[in-house]
């Protein structure tokens, strides 16, 4: 609804929504390729001993299956700015954190993964903060 006519006013939306948006859609770009990456692992070209689906152990069928179907969901709700997308990523992001926070032995020690995936979540919450409180000002 940009530059569209509203009542006689012209809508424009405040910065913070348009650096809202790039972070939303850079995510989504982010979430696709990690749900890509599980893709890509399940059907077969990944490079290692557990490189096929039906050769993983039963702990990696369990977490790269749903994580394979998540991430893309996610990227969508994320891309189209859904309110869900965030809430799936969200969830996603969970999943791959107790994997390699809870189960270090099994899935593998990845801190640059959990970091960024903790520092989203902070960015996140601090966008959503900053929006309420320029909302809040706008109404005042």
């Amino acid at each position: 609804m940009t530059g569209e006519a509203r009542g006689g006013m012209q809508f424009r939306p405040a910065a913070i929504d348009a650096v809202a948006e790039l972070f939303m859609r850079s995510l989504a770009l982010v979430s696709l390729a990690l749900g890509i990456a599980y893709w890509v692992r399940l059907v077969g070209f990944y490079p290692g001993e557990a490189w096929r689906f039906d050769l993983m152990p039963f702990y990696w069928r369990v977490t790269a299956a749903p994580l394979a179907v998540l991430y893309p969901f996610a990227a969508v709700g994320l891309w189209a700015l859904a309110s869900w997308g965030p809430v799936i990523w969200f969830a996603a992001a969970l999943m791959e954190a107790i994997m390699h926070l809870a189960f270090p032995e099994l899935f593998g020690s990845r801190p640059i993964l959990l970091v960024f995936h903790l520092a989203v979540l902070l960015g996140y919450v601090g966008l959503r903060l900053a929006r309420h409180y320029s909302q809040r000002a706008r109404a005042n």
